[in-house]
């Protein structure tokens, strides 16, 4: 007997026998889990006559080989080394796609590859599918430039119709252009280890989906419009970790949709040690906001070269956003640092809620010059002069962001603000337009009257060991405070400017200012 369990026994007698039959069921578990990864059938597609030579055409091979599979009880359908062409292929119950390290699962260019399961287009589908993986070392590429290039030419041959192009973009919708991952409607998935690139659409998207795991994966679509690295719609318990993305959009994106049987909400939700790159927003809940998103937990985050906002949390659409932590966030050459906006894209409908948010420990460094230069798929220039814009915090008249609590902040900006370029004086703060039932981006009030931080129709906001230091000097005050209630602000150091008054408040009530 082992001296763990020899004392187990004189100390605890009456409970020996309940631990040692828990410790044999948890062991019997374990070995048989290990058991079924060990010993899953496994289905080569070399074997189903697919070559991997870039140019033979794979998709049924691929597919017969998930069929097998599927209708065998499950198993692991392998893509060894090559370079494997194919159109859309379908994941099905009990099948891990498995991509060796040399393996590459390319795309076709051709649209007419392509299928739709429920939603969109995409290269690999799964629909209503359950206990599903994408595993490996390889690469799943779908050459999304040439693909997108292709489906934009189908436009002017007549063959998509015009409500499926953005005629002011010049460019076809999302909605034909293939992604190349789209699970909708399947519980227990797993997605590790493998790099996904170049997609024409949105890079990967997950539906209402429940218990999933993304880990290790590396994501690089620097492509093509509307690239969003990883996008959760609607999931519940998700775990994104340890992964790296760089994308031509939002990098991590929770979105919340109308559906036809209702609405539904992104809940527990947990994102950890990822890098993330961004043409858009790096971590973002938002885009559409219909049902919203509950107890979501991010963590341990790092980001650069992102042209809007590290952090972007948007109650748009008349859903709720409440629950929210956030820490440990490193972000460096960024357009803004935090974008926290309540609107009311449904005037007809009240507003949603923001509430109950909670931001720690973040180090953020604001960027003069577009963060995104030196990228292929750069952020849209704005159509009007501007300085550098603050971090904000805002909702709408009546209906007021609550409970936001920002502690042991520090965010460096370049300063260089000047009048003579954009004038928005704190005399004319009533002029800050309202925009409720605009798009909301940190840039949507045009020039703002702060440079560190503008915070309009809050209530029970904590700013805690916030330090706001800039560069260069700026023509604007460091913080302004408008129609905000019940507040208190300690420990808020001002690192840099001069002025004697660095904090304006206007129509406030109950605001405690601390050192």
């Amino acid at each position: 007997m082992s001296l763990v369990v020899f004392n187990a026994y004189f100390s605890h007698p009456d409970r020996f026998f309940e631990l040692t039959m828990n410790r044999f069921i948890l062991t019997a578990v374990f070995l048989v889990l290990c058991s079924s990864i060990s010993f899953a059938k496994e289905y080569n597609i070399s074997s189903f006559g697919a070559v991997g030579d870039g140019q033979t055409m794979n998709t049924i091979a691929i597919q017969k080989a998930i069929d097998l599979a599927h209708k065998e009880g499950g198993g692991r359908v392998i893509i060894p080394s090559g370079k494997f062409l194919s159109g859309s292929i379908v994941l099905k119950s009990g099948v891990e796609l498995h991509l060796k390290r040399r393996a590459t699962l390319l795309g076709s260019t051709k649209a007419s590859d392509y299928i739709k399961l429920d939603r969109w287009y995409a290269l690999v589908m799964a629909n209503n599918s359950k206990n599903i993986s994408i595993t490996g070392k390889g690469i799943i590429d779908g050459q999304g430039k040439r693909l997108a290039l292709h489906v934009d030419s189908l436009f002017y041959a007549g063959q998509i119709d015009s409500s499926q192009y953005r005629l002011n973009e010049k460019r076809p919708g999302v909605d034909v252009r293939p992604q190349v991952i789209e699970f909708v409607h399947c519980i227990n998935i797993k997605v590790t280890g493998i790099t996904i690139r170049n997609s024409a659409s949105y890079v990967q998207s997950y539906m209402r989906c429940r218990n999933m795991q993304i880990d290790r994966i590396r994501v690089e679509s620097d492509t093509y419009w509307n690239n969003d690295g990883i996008d959760l719609i609607d999931c519940v318990n998700v775990r994104i970790t340890n992964s790296f993305v760089n994308s031509s959009d939002d990098g991590i994106c929770l979105k919340s949709s109308r559906h036809s049987d209702g609405l539904y909400i992104c809940d527990s939700i947990y994102i950890a040690n990822c890098t993330i790159r961004s043409s858009a927003s790096a971590i973002k809940l938002g885009t559409h906001s219909y049902g919203g998103f509950k107890n979501i937990k991010i963590e341990n985050i790092k980001v650069y070269d992102t042209f809007r906002s590290a952090i972007a949390l948007e109650a748009y659409s008349n859903g709720v956003l409440e629950n929210i932590e956030i820490s440990n966030v490193k972000a460096k050459n960024t357009g803004n640092a935090i974008f926290i906006r309540l609107g009311d894209a449904r005037a007809n409908q009240p507003p949603g809620t923001l509430r109950n948010v909670t931001i720690k420990n973040v180090r953020a460094q604001i960027a003069f010059y577009p963060p995104d230069s030196k990228y292929e798929i750069r952020g849209p220039e704005l159509p009007f002069f501007h300085n550098v814009f603050p971090s904000s915090i805002t909702g709408i008249p009546d209906y007021l962001v609550q409970n936001v609590h920002l502690e042991n902040i520090k965010i460096i900006y370049p300063g260089r603000g000047s009048q003579a370029y954009a004038n928005m004086p704190v005399d004319r703060l009533d002029d800050v337009p309202e925009y409720a039932d605009h798009y909301p981006e940190f840039s949507m009030f045009g020039e703002l009257p702060a440079w560190g931080l503008y915070i309009r129709h809050v209530e029970g906001l904590t700013l805690k060991d916030v330090v706001l230091k800039v560069r260069k000097a700026d023509y604007r005050p460091a913080i302004v405070l408008d129609d905000v209630r019940n507040s208190s602000l300690q420990e808020v150091k001002i690192e840099g400017d001069k002025k004697p008054i660095n904090i304006i408040q206007k129509s406030v009530s109950n605001v405690t200012i601390v050192n």
